[in-house]
């Protein structure tokens, strides 16, 4: 019997935040959403990771209602979303209260598997997301951010899987957000988690920044993974993910069993190239997003993470500083313990690189968000912490020794008296707690709306 391979397509959210940052509108991708349905994929992503921010922030959309609009338009497909563990959506930590109804209304919503990393692969913070998702009644799927370096070994890399086991994961995702995984590796750790964990499928999302994922994927699955994560082709290649029909091809011609239905796909490729098109026409979607850059199997800096290196340079007027900034940056990961470079340790640690070159002193100044990453904040680093350079920073100050998230105080309920007569809903408390200035204004928005349309029914009667 033909191995079965599955596919989780990712237009709907990380294809679209890797080339045009996310900036694809419900009406954009709505015609469409019945099609996606009847293609015969094993889910479709949609929600979290950046997609939260960015409704509020430039769609003027309530992410929970697109959320809900995505399900009712497809009721046959399991809906997938990104969950930054104990981070939630945001960039820090925050209460387990929030977390925990975050999931539960996530799930409530519509997400049928809530797919769960931590940016250091600290499994203290995935904990309470992965408790709630199973309880909540939906499939957890534990991920393990993959990088490479002396201390992120395969070993490593299938203990973390077997605590996620543990902690009730369905599910095992090997996320590699930087598209550095060679199809030997890939070979390699899928072999050795299967033998660690055959009960559980396997699922590798990877990225074609570097050109290797075509490669990588056929090797992953040769060692028995069973889904991968691919874009239909108009959102494919570049910083995104490989292309869903090339794939489904490519697999079916080595006699792998794929159920997508290739008319589906078709019609889908044929929409959105004209979706694509546009957002070329207006600059939303550059040549750079598109190209091929082997730049990262150097120094390990992520598609997105090289964007936001070279537009703070071209905000200090340093642009021929990039060179320097991009050798600083590992130097810079070394120094502190080595994090995978995933929100929000990319940002961290580009901005400190940046830092350490424009002020000719490494670690001269540093930002809040590294200061509280060596104050142990963020969790348990891969390796330790430079001691010289964290003496440095923190001064007489104590690293934390026990969760960070146990330190803080609950804020759902406070929130919700906060929020009276402004919120009309627990996802209204969520979305404040998430970002409060973007929420408050998009309530604002909201509520000035519906006084239009009063006014104008009014008007009509």
């Amino acid at each position: 019997m033909a191995q079965k391979v599955q596919f989780v397509e990712t237009v709907l959210r990380d294809a679209n935040q890797s080339l045009i940052a996310t900036r694809l509108p419900f009406d954009k991708f709505e015609p469409m959403l019945s099609t996606i349905d009847k293609a015969g994929y094993y889910a479709a992503e949609c929600w979290g990771g950046a997609t939260f921010d960015v409704c509020l922030r430039y769609l003027h959309e309530d992410p929970w209602e697109r959320l809900r609009k995505i399900r009712a338009a497809m009721p046959n497909t399991k809906l997938q979303m990104l969950l930054r563990g104990q981070n939630v959506l945001g960039y820090s930590h925050y209460p387990d209260d929030f977390v925990k109804l975050f999931v539960q209304k996530a799930v409530e919503n519509g997400i049928d598997i809530i797919r769960i990393f931590d940016a250091l692969n600290d499994v203290n913070n995935l904990k309470v997301a992965m408790e709630a998702t199973v309880k909540a009644g939906a499939i957890a799927s534990g991920a393990i951010s993959y990088t490479t370096s002396p201390v992120h070994t395969h070993k490593k890399y299938v203990e973390i899987v077997k605590e996620l086991k543990e902690m009730g994961a369905s599910t095992i995702c090997i996320k590699d957000m930087a598209g550095i995984m060679g199809p030997k590796e890939a070979y390699d750790l899928v072999s050795a988690i299967k033998d660690a964990v055959p009960e559980l499928p396997i699922d590798l999302h990877t990225h074609c920044t570097t050109g290797l994922a075509f490669m990588t994927y056929l090797k992953a699955v040769e060692a028995g993974c069973d889904i991968i994560d691919t874009a239909i082709s108009p959102f494919s290649g570049g910083t995104s993910q490989p292309a869903t029909e090339t794939l489904a091809y490519a697999l079916r011609q080595l006699g792998y069993e794929v159920s997508l239905d290739d008319a589906a796909t078709k019609k889908m490729a044929d929409y959105f190239k004209g979706v694509r098109d546009e957002f070329i026409a207006d600059g939303t979607m550059m040549p750079k997003s598109m190209a091929t850059d082997t730049q990262c199997l150097t120094y390990q800096v992520p598609g997105g993470m090289l964007s936001n290196l070279l537009s703070q340079l071209k905000q200090m007027n340093a642009l021929d500083r990039f060179d320097e900034a991009l050798i600083e940056t590992p130097k810079v990961r070394k120094d502190m313990g080595y994090p995978p470079l995933v929100t929000p340790t990319s940002q961290m640690v580009g901005v400190q690189a940046v830092r350490n070159v424009l002020d000719g002193q490494r670690y001269k100044t540093v930002s809040k968000e590294i200061k509280a990453y060596c104050r142990g904040e963020y969790g348990k680093t891969p390796a330790p912490i430079n001691a010289d350079i964290q003496k440095m920073i923190l001064g007489d100050e104590q690293p934390l020794t026990t969760r960070y998230a146990d330190s803080l105080a609950p804020i759902v309920e406070p929130t919700r008296e906060k929020l009276k007569g402004i919120a009309k809903s627990d996802e209204d408390v969520l979305s404040y707690i998430a970002f409060p200035n973007l929420a408050e204004k998009y309530f604002e928005e909201r509520k000035a709306k519906e006084e239009n349309e009063v006014t104008y029914t009014i008007t009509e009667c």
